[in-house]
């Protein structure tokens, strides 16, 4: 037997090769055919979950059980305010009052609808308060033109600033609260031209349609709240908030929306001004000017506290019409023919917001996506077959990619050339 045949591998040790013995093989490169140590791969049907891009972002369904619970605690406080109201003020929520009720309900709750939207959307519109006040004394002005005409001419000129806040917003990528409020600004100009309380022109009475316009507007949230608990309507509303770098733009659907949201909800703004000045004209007072921020804050601060998440996309399905019901409830029961709380509705707006922050928290925290096991059935194929994907765990190594290690020293003499030269 010829033992004296020999090879020298890559890493210069010698290997002898006969009759009696075979060249051993390299282990270390066996991982590209055997068990493979592969990045962790998301699971096909976790992808339909991702509200974001499946790149970025978290993986998984937005839990809506918080917002359930949220919406519980506001209907709680909705029966208990309503409860001490029929107690001790009776008059209020009964007859005549009980209309003018529902009328300003549903014009706070467009505003608390279009402040939901814009959220949701990731571009907040800060513009709200001043056009719903601006259309109000539009409406206070030219009411005598008819309620169709005044009020369509108040929301194509709303129509036409929510166009410009989506262009600064979409088009530039920025910030919606910054480009809304230089739109708000423009409003507050107009509003200063008119320094005088302003008698209500026009003879439009909405407590004839104070049920109607209540339930419209319940209507428009719970349709809204309910499309947005699907998932893909969902992701797509909810596509202009920032996953990574704010400045990155997000696609061409998510500036879509954002820019349907800005123009959509300053148009219902408009719409709520025409109310809030029509209802004043029933009661025969004035529209007195006023800048509109605390309706700003009053909007988007009952939908913060329904549940709309500050950030953007995450919200519930009753919360905004449960929030805005409180929330008027809160001014009516406060208000001078009733408790006479004499509280400020900036006072009150600082207070709701406050209150929405502490309750987006709790929505980003128990309402986001549940962390994928660390181990799933799928993540296991066919280990050791050739040409297919084996163990998974998520660190981005392989162990086919593993840097060749040398050959440890040997400690017998089994490699002594002298020795095997002496049997020949």
């Amino acid at each position: 037997m010829a033992y004296d045949s020999e090879a020298t591998d890559a890493t210069g040790q010698r290997r002898f090769r006969g009759d009696g013995f075979r060249e051993d093989s390299d282990h270390r490169a066996e991982g590209a055919t055997g068990v493979q140590y592969r990045p962790r791969v998301t699971p096909a049907a976790n992808l339909d979950d991702v509200f974001d891009d499946p790149a970025h972002g978290e993986v998984g369904r937005d839990r809506l059980g918080i917002h359930f619970a949220w919406e519980g605690v506001l209907l709680l406080g909705v029966v208990v305010l309503g409860f001490l109201l029929h107690n001790s003020h009776r008059a209020q929520i009964s007859g005549d009052r009980l209309q003018e009720l529902l009328v300003f309900a549903a014009a706070l709750g467009l505003l608390g609808f279009g402040a939901a939207m814009t959220l949701r959307a990731g571009a907040v519109n800060l513009a709200l308060g001043p056009v719903a006040s601006a259309a109000a004394l539009f409406y206070a002005e030219h009411g005598n033109d008819g309620v169709v005409p005044t009020a369509g001419m108040a929301v194509a000129f709303a129509a036409g600033l929510g166009l410009v806040i989506a262009i600064l917003v979409v088009g530039f990528h920025v910030p919606g609260w910054a480009g809304s409020l230089a739109a708000a600004l423009v409003a507050i100009v107009w509003i200063q031209k008119h320094p005088d309380p302003l008698t209500v022109a026009g003879e439009y009475d909405p407590t004839n349609q104070a049920l109607y316009l209540f339930a419209g507007f319940a209507a428009l949230t719970i349709v809204a709240g309910l499309l947005g608990s699907i998932r893909s309507i969902r992701r797509g509303v909810g596509r202009f908030r920032p996953v990574g770098d704010p400045a990155h733009r997000r696609g061409g659907l998510g500036g879509t929306v954002a820019a349907l949201g800005l123009v959509t909800s300053t148009v219902l703004a408009a719409v709520a001004g025409v109310l809030l000045a029509a209802l004043n004209g029933t009661t025969e007072q004035v529209v007195v000017p006023t800048e509109g921020i605390e309706l700003t804050g009053l909007a988007i601060g009952a939908a913060l506290v329904g549940g709309v998440s500050a950030y953007g996309r995450r919200g519930g399905v009753f919360g905004t019409l449960l929030s805005v019901s409180l929330l008027a409830l809160v001014i009516w029961y406060a208000g001078k023919d009733a408790a006479n709380w004499r509280i400020s509705h900036y006072a009150l707006a600082a207070g709701v917001v406050a209150l929405g922050l502490v309750v987006t928290r709790l929505v980003e925290t128990f309402g986001r996506p549940l962390p994928i096991d660390e181990e799933s059935p799928d993540d296991w194929s066919d280990v050791g077959v050739p040409g297919t994907a084996g163990w998974s765990t998520g660190s981005g190594d392989t162990w086919a990619n593993l840097p060749a290690q040398p050959a440890p020293a040997r400690t017998d003499q089994w490699g002594d050339e002298d020795r095997w030269s002496s049997l020949r």
